[in-house]
């Protein structure tokens, strides 16, 4: 009985870790249709200063917005602010 029973868990133990490699796989998937999506991007902007902030830029696709929010920081004198892409919002 007790073969049987760690056969039981065993199996049940590989089902849970194959539906979290399939819910890993299935977010990875979104984010890259994301990142590749026109809408609004969040971005945090990461300043050598330390005044780091989050905000929103539209863009084409999250490159489009990110080069966009880049530029923009950099004409207001912002030369050591780099913007990471967090992911697209809704709206």
């Amino acid at each position: 009985m007790a073969i049987n029973r760690t056969l039981v868990y065993a199996a049940v133990g590989m089902m849970v870790a194959a539906a979290g490699v399939a819910v890993a796989d299935s977010y990875a998937s979104n984010k890259q249709v994301d990142f590749f999506a026109p809408g609004k991007h969040q971005f945090y902007v990461w300043c050598a200063s330390g005044k780091d902030f989050t905000t929103v830029e539209k863009g084409k696709s999250a490159e489009d917005a990110q080069m966009k929010l880049y530029n923009a920081v950099k004409a207001e004198g912002r030369s050591a602010c780099w913007p990471v892409w967090q992911g697209r919002v809704a709206g």
